[in-house]
């Protein structure tokens, strides 16, 4: 992943690099041209455009040095001491070079002698030495600047990968947190069926089945159809029921029409569980009342259910701590939670977007 980072070059760096030095080497024929159309007596003057070519030149072929030797050394790798001195180096021979390259600018020979003029100036002519080394300053430090925002531009993109990976590892940690926790509870029902009504248990078996198949093959998916959750939720609570005598009401209410649409897959288990683990009371009457509708494009989700004076927790569960993460991460806190926690019930009410 590592190897040569450091030379891998933006594609839109490179096209803009190569549409600035086009422009710049074809200012000079536009300029001759403009000059020579707007002045009819002068012929298109090709030694004046060689000259500007020839200073580009020098300047093209320091801006590639620097762009793919000295830059990336810190760019990429930081190494300030091997790239101050190397650059300070470069713009000293470049000033040199400048003093000792002055070339006398005549008129073309083939022009004929009553075209020259002694007030005329040439459409293009050299910078002053100062002005040519400011001229490579600004150049050096422009790439240097258009390098660092690629950079930085590229570390933003590797980091966003990064933390979409992390976010993943964790949905995926924390939904095998959410499987075992769940079969233990409908384990430790199926295991109080057996002795009590087989007949039941051979029933709760079968429910178990279906809810297996789901987790196995849905469980692990980033989303799943709503009707396939919504028939789950079915499921579990039909298998709860069994459980129960008719002290224990129990509500499920669900849409009849259930859109075309996905959600992530468990988020709502949690919530029922706690409300069968806490609002049972074997002695006094309790209820549930589980209701899920769909508004336009937000989906609803309320558990209401009363308090028993002993709670039926088992040790070990991984509860609404987990499903908060679960939020946080799926929805980025675009998501309302509420949870009215009163002596005598517990409601939860959950809209998220669909």
């Amino acid at each position: 992943m590592e190897k040569n980072y450091w030379m891998k070059q933006s594609r839109l760096e490179n096209i803009t690099y190569l549409v600035v030095w086009a422009v710049l080497f074809l200012s000079p024929l536009l300029n001759v041209y403009v000059h020579t159309a707007s002045q009819p007596g002068l012929t298109f003057d090709w030694m004046g455009v060689f000259l500007m070519w020839r200073k580009f030149a020098v300047f093209f072929l320091l801006f590639l040095v620097h762009n793919f030797l000295l830059a990336p050394q810190l760019v990429y790798r930081h190494r300030r001491t091997f790239y101050y001195p190397v650059v300070a180096a470069v713009i000293i021979l470049f000033a040199v070079y400048q003093c000792n390259s002055k070339p006398e600018r005549h008129g073309p020979p083939h022009r004929p002698p009553h075209e020259l003029r002694d007030d005329h100036k040439p459409p293009i002519g050299g910078e002053p030495d100062i002005m040519a080394v400011a001229l490579l300053i600004l150049m050096f430090g422009t790439n240097l600047g258009i390098k660092g925002y690629v950079r930085s531009r590229e570390d933003r993109k590797r980091l966003a990968e990064l933390e979409k990976q992390s976010l993943e590892q964790q949905l995926e940690y924390l939904r095998y947190q959410i499987n075992p926790h769940f079969f233990m509870n409908t384990l430790n029902n199926i295991h109080a069926l057996v002795t009590i009504d087989p007949d039941k248990a051979q029933e709760t078996i079968v429910e178990l089945s279906k809810m297996m198949r789901f987790v196995l093959y849905e469980g692990d998916k980033h989303g799943v159809p709503l009707t396939k959750e919504l028939e789950f939720i079915r499921t579990y609570v039909k298998l709860m029921q069994l459980r129960y005598t008719d002290k224990v009401r129990i509500s499920l209410q669900l849409p009849d029409a259930v859109p075309d649409r996905s959600i992530p897959p468990l988020i709502f288990i949690s919530f029922i569980e706690n409300a069968f683990k806490h609002g049972i009371s074997y002695q006094h009457p309790s209820f549930i009342e589980i209701a899920i509708s769909v508004e336009d494009d937000t989906l609803h989700f309320s558990c209401h259910n009363s308090k028993a004076e002993v709670s039926n927790q088992e040790k070990g569960g991984v509860g609404l701590t987990n499903v908060r993460k679960r939020l946080d991460l799926l929805y980025d806190h675009h998501y309302t939670l509420t949870i009215q926690d009163t002596p005598d019930t517990y409601h939860v009410q959950l809209v998220i977007p669909i």
